[in-house]
């Protein structure tokens, strides 16, 4: 809970206090409960608070969230290898999203903070889980590598807005996804008590 308030940053693992509530809590039907209210409220948001133009310029950040598994600890080189062999299992809801955007003429761009080497396996991931027909897909470059997460999508942000789209609004798992300037009009996150991205 104190890392969701953003109380506790910067750990490099689970606090071992907390390993056996997070299993519980990331297996349990709270935890589905209180990603599908994310997803339900970014639907409410797009239904009621978006009057979309349907030029092909109305857009939706959307952070595509792989559920981890091991259940260990996993360093820089040992989380890359996992996110090569492309089969990780995707929060359900979040798909369910994606659908939807896609239904109502909406553009979807993935920003993720993975690097640019692991495009083909994050596509085969996505296309193994079901998503497909998205806009673009932004990873990190070697350009990027010495900024932070926060500071690389504010700057993808910025470029989006400049290339002339309107961001709607973000759906993300990490407060970095959300924070930094510019800002957007709406902001929905998703439960996650696994790891953190500064």
């Amino acid at each position: 809970m104190n890392v969701e308030l953003h109380n506790i940053q910067n750990f490099q693992v689970v606090p071992q206090e907390c390993v056996s509530y997070i299993g519980k809590y990331v297996t349990s039907t709270q935890y589905q409960v209180d990603s599908e209210r994310t997803i339900e409220e970014c639907l409410v948001y797009l239904s009621t608070g978006c009057t979309l133009n349907k030029d092909g310029r109305d857009m939706v950040s959307v952070t595509v969230v792989f559920i981890v598994s091991s259940g260990e600890q996993l360093n820089l080189t040992s989380l890359e290898e996992w996110m090569r062999q492309g089969k990780a299992p995707v929060l359900e809801y979040s798909l369910k999203l994606f659908n939807e955007l896609k239904s109502r003429g909406v553009q979807i761009i993935l920003v993720s903070s993975r690097r640019e080497h692991l495009r083909s396996a994050t596509i085969d991931n996505l296309v193994y889980v079901g998503y497909h027909g998205w806009t673009s897909l932004i990873l990190r470059g070697p350009e990027d590598e010495l900024d932070g997460v926060q500071k690389f999508k504010a700057n993808v942000r910025k470029q989006l807005i400049c290339d002339g789209y309107r961001i709607w609004g973000i759906l993300g798992d990490q407060y970095s996804s959300f924070e930094g300037l510019p800002s957007v009009k709406r902001t929905f996150k998703l439960p996650s008590p696994l790891y953190y991205v500064a």
